[in-house]
């Protein structure tokens, strides 16, 4: 059982915030493309985008004097200062119905072209075997044979010489778990939806695991549990792609550069949700199918350490800042822990979705030549 709890102001925020987003439509936020000019984009009913910039020019209101946002990480640094509030505005002026009834600043989404919707994070962090149930099933990849019963205590659950880090990780005396564990993804590996994980040369051991991923509102550093979500602007979505495949010796462990940031081995989106939509990250399913088989399917419940937690453990180490993401853990059900394993193959159709962020869809190609 957990020993560290969302502090009482965190949940007070997260109530609030669900509260007074019931009072608006909900909207998504993205970056796009149309006729070869990126703009941020405002998501309504997943099938409308309306162009921030063009829309904040022709809306009159008090709240027009506030400048559009130059590119997503302007706008999440912003969105307390006047971009919330001008975004409302903007949304009231889209009514339901077919395009004929959009203002020009609105278009369908298949008129415009996906982009990554952060280009791009400064700091990209990953959690580690997050999830019980997946740790269990990693275990003999990585360390051979599973530990007898009773020899260890299972993956997900700390040895009886786990001790705290001091100034990173405190533990509290009934805390069962493992410490957190994280790792730095390169950015350059962030493609957007629809676009193709394209699988690198003489390379054939490539994994996928379907993330929930936070993405940070303000410059965060220590932050206490209890501020925690004052700290989130919202979420999104990555598919980690893994290199299963190795360095070719045991040098020093694992291999995080060659494991995780090939080029297209993070597709991320389609959108991020600002936090107020949703009412309980920790509680969202989640879905992960690869060429219409079911490969995960699980709970943000079942994390080890929640999304809170995790901004906690990473701001002791590095200072977060807007537009920075921590994708959280996958659940059991990779398919390199299969029997026999399954990697992914040109072809191959990638469904990644959580319950009320989205769903990131990207075909898998085959590599070039050099």
């Amino acid at each position: 059982m957990k020993s560290l709890f969302l502090g009482f102001a965190a949940a007070v925020s997260i109530a609030s915030a669900h509260v007074a987003a019931q009072a608006q439509e909900p909207f998504k936020l993205g970056t796009f493309e149309r006729a070869g000019q990126p703009f941020v984009g405002i998501v309504l009913r997943d099938s409308v985008v309306i162009d921030f910039a063009a829309a904040n020019a022709a809306v009159g209101a008090p709240a027009s004097r506030v400048a559009a946002p130059t590119d997503m990480k302007d706008l999440i640094a912003r969105y307390d200062q006047g971009l919330r509030a001008r975004i409302q505005e903007i949304v009231r002026t889209v009514p339901a119905g077919g395009a004929a009834n959009w203002p020009a600043y609105a278009y369908p989404i298949g008129a415009v072209r996906t982009l990554p919707p952060i280009m791009y994070p400064t700091t990209m962090l990953n959690a580690a075997l997050n999830y019980r149930e997946h740790a269990l099933e990693m275990a003999g990849l990585n360390s051979g044979p599973p530990a007898l019963a009773g020899s260890a205590p299972p993956p997900g659950m700390a040895t009886p010489t786990t001790v705290s880090a001091p100034g990173i990780w405190e533990r509290s005396p009934t805390d069962d778990r493992w410490n957190p564990y994280m790792f730095l993804k390169s950015a350059s590996s962030v493609i957007a939806d629809g676009e193709g994980v394209r699988l690198p040369v003489g390379r054939n051991r490539i994994d996928s695991e379907c993330e929930l991923t936070v993405v940070i509102g303000r410059p965060a550093s220590r932050v206490p549990l209890a501020q925690a979500n004052d700290y989130v602007f919202g979420y999104t979505i990555e598919l980690d792609v893994s290199d299963r495949g190795g360095r070719g010796d045991e040098r020093y462990g694992s291999d995080w550069l060659i494991g995780k940031s090939h080029d297209t081995f993070a597709p991320m989106g389609p959108f991020i949700v600002p936090k107020e939509f949703v009412s309980d990250p920790r509680n969202l399913a989640v879905s992960y199918v690869i060429n219409g088989e079911l490969f995960q399917e699980a709970n943000t419940s079942l994390m080890i350490h929640d999304v809170f937690e995790q901004v906690v453990y990473a701001s002791n180490i590095l200072t977060l800042r807007p537009g920075d993401v921590i994708a959280t853990g996958t659940p059991a059900g990779v398919g390199s822990a299969r029997n026999p394993p399954v990697f992914l193959e040109p072809g191959d159709l990638s469904v990644c979705t959580y319950e009320g962020i989205g769903t990131l869809t990207n075909p898998v190609v085959a590599p070039t030549s050099r």
